[in-house]
């Protein structure tokens, strides 16, 4: 089948440049003697999850229980949660540590001693990691704290913890303005956990980072155990703003058609927000509109001369900003989309391509799990 056949709009995943991006990380983190456990709220796929781990990958992360569940019901043995799961889940955590290796993040001294006594009760053991905040002010204790050292030293001492050691998430890095600000980004992460492991005294087997943007640079800092990207996997158009990637790494494209032609400098695709998301793209330089209209179906380049300027929740408003349009109502064409991520969650399956040979299609199996 070729991907002209597909019904509009499809997400594909062209395999070689899917299979390059896995590689290549596998191949840098190799070098330094890191672990790479890869996020896969990427991709939701446990059969792309086991194309990393045949290449080296120690396990994956996951963002939610539900989406754990899934993945080891396809068979993935080593499940990171770097969430901060409620006790209010302890069956559902304590069934799935029956069946995998399990982990999940604590950044609360009082979450962290009720799951303590849970497992005490239950003569169990659970391993966890401490959640520390280094700049994207989300979750994690704030390491600037003058009591962050003993929080460390409080949780890995309770009873019924496996202590694992310090996680976090540089999620500020998206909001980078030059290569540079990445870069300091990812020291700044780096120190942040090095510095507060020393101050606590207590033995950190895990120093685990993770931020695609950040990446690059992440694996060349000192200490790093463990990184956990997981838009690498995918690309989107903002990873190419943040210099993390080029378009020729865009693995996943949104296979749309033109269905109106209203107006000269305005084409109407069938791929909306349900598809390509209202996600905005972030980088060093300004990304208007809601994807990157590739120039033709072979994915190479933007076309300059077209803006997806509005979505609807069915339609894609496409500005003509120059000149007259090839498309025609009935063209096909090929959308990068801002943050691939989203898009994952919005589809039931994609198709695996090469060029414009439909391969295999692929169930987005974790799709929705949002609990």
């Amino acid at each position: 089948m070729q991907i002209c056949e597909l019904a509009t709009p499809a997400v594909l995943i062209e395999r070689s440049r899917l299979t390059s991006n896995l590689s290549k990380m596998q191949a840098a983190v190799n070098a330094r003697g890191i672990r790479l456990r890869p996020h896969a709220k990427t991709h939701k796929s446990p059969e792309i999850a086991r194309l990393q781990i045949e290449r080296g990958a120690v396990g994956i992360c996951c963002a939610k229980l539900g989406e754990a569940e899934v993945f080891a019901d396809a068979g993935i043995t080593d499940i990171r949660l770097p969430y901060p799961l409620n006790p209010v889940n302890a069956e559902r955590v304590f069934a799935l540590a029956d069946r995998i290796a399990l982990s999940f993040i604590v950044d609360d001294p009082a979450v962290a001693q009720d799951w303590s006594d849970l497992a005490e009760g239950r003569g169990r053991t659970l391993d966890v990691l401490i959640k520390v905040d280094v700049g994207f002010h989300r979750c994690g204790i704030d390491p600037d704290s003058a009591a962050a050292a003993g929080t460390v030293r409080a949780i890995a001492s309770m009873p019924g913890l496996r202590f694992r050691g310090l996680l976090s998430h540089a999620g500020n890095g998206y909001h980078a303005t030059s290569e540079g600000e990445a870069r300091d980004v990812a020291a700044r992460e780096a120190q942040i956990l090095r510095d507060l492991a020393s101050a606590s005294g207590v033995s950190c087997d895990e120093i685990s980072v993770g931020a695609t943007p950040t990446a690059r640079f992440s694996v060349n800092e000192p200490g790093i155990t463990e990184m956990r990207p997981g838009n690498y996997a995918y690309f989107d158009r903002t990873q190419v703003a943040l210099g993390s990637a080029s378009w020729a790494n865009c693995a996943l494209t949104v296979l749309a058609r033109v269905v109106s032609r209203p107006a000269r400098d305005r084409v109407i695709l069938d791929s909306g927000s349900k598809t390509l998301t209202n996600d905005g793209a972030r980088g060093f330089t300004s990304m208007p509109g809601h994807g990157a209209v590739l120039h033709d179906l072979a994915g190479s380049e933007p076309d300059p001369s077209l803006l997806v300027e509005r979505l609807s929740e069915e339609h894609a408003t496409v500005r003509v900003l120059e000149g007259e349009s090839r498309l025609r109502t009935g063209s096909l064409v090929r959308v990068v989309p801002n943050h691939s991520c989203v898009v994952s969650n919005l589809v039931d399956h994609v198709w695996l391509v090469d060029g414009d040979q439909v391969v295999e299609r692929l169930p987005v199996a974790a799709r929705g799990k949002i609990t």
